[in-house]
């Protein structure tokens, strides 16, 4: 899947990534730190939005999320796979409730809990963690 345009917040990182030729999400799931370390060093990328795009990557990856899905994560402090497995339904449904409210108001319809159940689930078999 295709990195596609990143907002524009993050413009100088993915015109680092693209330059190193890292144009699809799994790819920047692979990065390490230290890879994100270089790559932050030439062109003005920020070595924090590359790691946060990583976290996004990784969500994206491993639990088959849209991209915007895992951002919403990881605002909503999700930071990979592994705390979307530990996270409790309820609770993160009620932090990404206030959350789409504070940024998009009522436009957009509030993220099912049924939905994110279903995350959770996915992360959790990826991590061989059961739902009980």
């Amino acid at each position: 899947m295709s990195l596609g345009r990143l907002p524009r917040h993050l413009q100088r990182e993915q015109s680092q990534l693209e330059a190193a030729g890292i144009l699809h999400w799994p790819q920047l799931a692979r990065l390490s730190d230290a890879q994100l370390r270089q790559l932050s060093r030439p062109g003005g990328a920020s070595e924090a939005g590359l790691i946060k795009l990583r976290g996004q990557a990784r969500l994206v990856v491993a639990v088959a999320l849209e991209p915007a899905e895992a951002a919403l994560l990881l605002y909503a402090g999700i930071a990979d796979p592994r705390g979307l497995a530990a996270a409790d339904p309820h609770q993160l449904h009620r932090s990404i409730g206030r959350l789409q409210r504070s940024l998009t108001g009522e436009a957009v319809p509030m993220l099912e809990l049924a939905t994110l159940r279903r995350w959770i689930e996915r992360a959790r078999q990826g991590s061989g963690r059961s739902l009980n």
